[in-house]
């Protein structure tokens, strides 16, 4: 008993300890962001000073952060929707009409995730200029659902495949069609995972940084590039860059927090049998 007591104690005292330094660099970006340019750089680092929100202030004044937020919001929000309108037909037919070449479909799709973004960046650069696209919320909505995708597919399909497919084939005797045994069988079956599949979508959507700063400016810059546009030859402003990045990374955070539970059920949907 107290051999299993004590395992249970150092599994928990390693967990937290994980857990301290995982949140450690968030935490020191809220306290930075908190703090005079001079006391950002301070060395050794200052604990105890004056808390001001100036930071904040010149943030707002430099950048348009609801304009940015709102153009987070849309392209997040969007690719994910365009993801899992495109995913749920093709995740239904690879679960369900399997064919020989299904598992190499599926492992093609996911090779693309494997290259780096950069390595397109010209070509797409100049497809997005030929069509207009070039810093306008549809070309990043665009992008960024093509760089889910993969993910979005995967995961669908592993939730699909926990459903029987006894019910499928029962509700196809009954005369239901295609599209009604997706939409008013399948998908309510896996809605809880189907939740998690749009909210982890929507946070890397949220996070994604390369494609925001390279093609777009004025009219679509997220907040992503809001961050970025604190560098500068004059050099890094710790204490205005961390008020930006906690003002950009705050919303995704609680949200995560406050959904936290669904996404967990979503992502443990089918372990249990």
């Amino acid at each position: 008993m107290r051999i299993k007591q004590r395992q249970i104690l150092r599994r928990t005292a390693v967990g937290w300890l994980l857990a301290l330094v995982m949140f450690f660099p968030v935490f020191w970006m809220a306290f930075t962001a908190f703090k005079t340019e001079l006391d950002a750089v301070a060395w050794p680092p200052v604990f105890f000073f004056k808390p001001t929100l100036e930071n904040f202030v010149e943030m707002q004044d430099r950048i348009d952060y609801l304009g940015h937020a709102w153009n987070s919001i849309v392209v997040a929000v969007g690719s994910t929707a365009l993801a899992l309108l495109v995913a749920a037909p093709a995740a239904y037919s690879m679960a369900f009409f399997p064919t020989k070449r299904t598992r190499g479909t599926l492992l093609w799709v996911l090779s693309n995730k494997f290259m780096p973004a950069v390595g397109v960046l010209v070509p797409i650069y100049l497809m997005l200029i030929s069509v207009g696209w070039l810093d306008t919320l549809r070309g990043l909505v665009t992008l960024n659902f093509f760089s889910n995708l993969p993910i979005v597919l995967w995961m669908l399909y592993s939730y699909f495949k926990e459903v029987p497919a006894e019910i499928i084939e029962a509700s196809r005797m009954d005369g239901a069609r295609h599209d009604q045994q997706l939409r008013l069988l399948l998908l309510p079956l896996s809605a809880p995972g189907i939740a998690s599949t749009a909210l982890l979508a929507i946070i890397l959507a949220w996070n994604e940084s390369f494609w925001s700063i390279n093609v777009s400016a004025v009219n679509a810059g997220t907040l992503a590039l809001a961050i970025a546009s604190f560098s500068n030859p004059e050099g890094l402003f710790w204490a205005k860059l961390s008020a930006a990045s906690l003002a950009s990374v705050a919303p995704i955070m609680v949200f995560g927090w406050l959904t936290q539970r669904q996404l967990v059920r979503g992502l443990t949907f089918g372990a249990v049998k």
